[in-house]
């Protein structure tokens, strides 16, 4: 069975653009020119992957990308005709997975949706679950639930919490966790793993003294296990 696309785009040009290589590439395809349609689209057509423009009719991309996140981890690629670091930034905390910038090559967006799939499709038989002191982070469940709340995370998120906490004490640089987390053709760069960290801490930090998310300073960062803690 083919896997889905839902393109929300509203520049008519680009979407039927895109709906052609996407439908040559071998998927299947859904359009919508608004934020709106768009929701309404993604609930209906159940999409694999969301190719979500930022400046939309309706609802605005980042509007349409936080609703996604409040019920799926479907994959999203953002893309914006703003390339500063800052819009970048501003999608990938509200969860979206990768982002490309106006104008692109066809053959860019293709890479990337394939990148991005890949990385979804990767079956794990294994449990993946990790309980720590006032924490458990779970990727069958893709829950995280701190001092027995659920809080809401994005998927990244999590799968970088996963990451760190399943190895604990082990430092990591900032380029394997985007080689290991996002994986070896991501085309972003290490700025998107400070603001997942910056986000993961704001959940995180005081809810326990038996372990830690640490920054190494000049090499990247950690899941410390303190003096007590039991896994």
């Amino acid at each position: 069975m083919a896997q889905k696309v839902l393109v929300v785009e509203d520049d008519g040009h680009i979407a039927e653009l895109l709906e052609l290589y996407l439908e040559k590439a071998g998927f299947e395809v859904a359009i919508a020119s608004d934020g709106g349609s768009g929701l309404e689209l993604f609930h209906s057509f159940e999409p694999d992957l969301v190719l979500l423009d930022i400046m939309l009719p309706v609802l605005d991309g980042w509007s349409v990308c936080r609703k996604i996140r409040e019920s799926s981890p479907t994959p999203i690629i953002m893309l914006t005709a703003k390339g500063e670091t800052i819009d970048k930034v501003a999608g990938l905390e509200m969860g979206a997975d990768d982002y490309i910038v106006k104008p692109f090559e066809m053959k860019e967006v293709l890479a990337r949706v394939h990148a991005v799939l890949r990385r979804y499709s990767k079956e794990e038989p294994e449990k993946r679950r990790l309980t720590f002191d006032q924490l458990v982070v779970d990727l069958d469940s893709y829950e995280l639930l701190v001092a027995g709340q659920r809080v809401d995370t994005p998927p990244k998120e999590l799968e970088l919490l996963y990451h760190l906490a399943a190895s604990p004490n082990r430092v990591y640089t900032r380029n394997q966790l985007l080689d290991e987390v996002w994986g070896f053709d991501y085309f972003g760069d290490s700025r998107t793993v400070d603001v997942h960290i910056k986000r993961l801490r704001e959940k995180l930090e005081g809810v326990s003294s038996q372990w830690a998310l640490r920054t190494v300073w000049g090499v990247g960062y950690k899941f410390e296990l303190l003096p007590g803690e039991t896994k």
